[in-house]
């Protein structure tokens, strides 16, 4: 997620910058094929993910007592995240629980979301559970009306994977825009203050937690 001022972008929230350069973090053959093995789960996600990877991975093996493999990438919308699962899908296969932590790259063009919800559960299939986190973004640097878009583009993401979630039935969601709206203090405590990421540890913490929970209910 680019915190640079926003472009005139279609959709209020800006353009999508060029993500390939930015940081990521990936799983090594060896550690997919431990997680396989383990029937563990691979994620695919973007920022958030990449600097609260590590931390979710050590409490998965600590609640789970399974690995984590990751394909992280910050500033990564949605579609080469998806592209990623299926390269992983033809390459290694994959386990029967994957993690989805990307969406909020996606508020520059939402109407592409829905879409890639649905190839994702078409290429895990029906036996397969997907925990998929939704997202919030408003970006605070930014001028009120870019931050209004931001707040409505977040929504409009979260409502389509609301609305797959009724279409599949072992999609799971993640509810962290939720448990953020929850008490409005949570928005500055709970995230840093570019208003995306999560504050270190006390968001992370959180964020990990729900998703954790997530994964235990099945």
């Amino acid at each position: 997620m680019s915190t640079e001022t926003a472009f005139a972008g279609g959709y209020g929230s800006g353009d999508l910058g060029d993500w390939q350069g930015l940081g990521k973090a990936i799983a090594t053959p060896e550690l997919i094929g431990t997680t396989l093995q383990r029937d563990g789960l691979f994620m695919f996600g973007d920022s958030i993910a990449v600097q609260d990877g590590k931390p979710l991975a050590t409490l998965i093996a600590t609640r789970l007592d399974v690995p984590l493999a990751v394909h992280n990438w910050s500033g990564r919308p949605t579609p080469p995240a998806v592209d990623a699962l299926e390269s992983w899908k033809t390459t290694y296969g994959l386990p029967s629980r994957i993690l989805m932590a990307t969406g909020t790259n996606d508020i520059f063009t939402p109407p592409v979301f829905a879409a890639q919800v649905d190839r994702t559960m078409a290429l895990v299939g029906p036996a397969r559970k997907v925990f998929w986190v939704n997202v919030h973004a408003s970006r605070n640097e930014l001028d009120p009306a870019t931050r209004v878009a931001d707040q409505r583009n977040s929504g409009w993401i979260n409502l389509q994977l609301a609305e797959a979630q009724l279409r599949h039935s072992n999609l799971r969601v993640v509810h962290w825009a939720e448990f953020l709206a929850s008490k409005i203090s949570r928005l500055t405590a709970y995230l840093k203050p570019d208003g995306v990421h999560t504050a270190v540890p006390l968001g992370q913490n959180a964020r990990n937690e729900l998703i954790v929970q997530a994964i235990e209910k099945g």
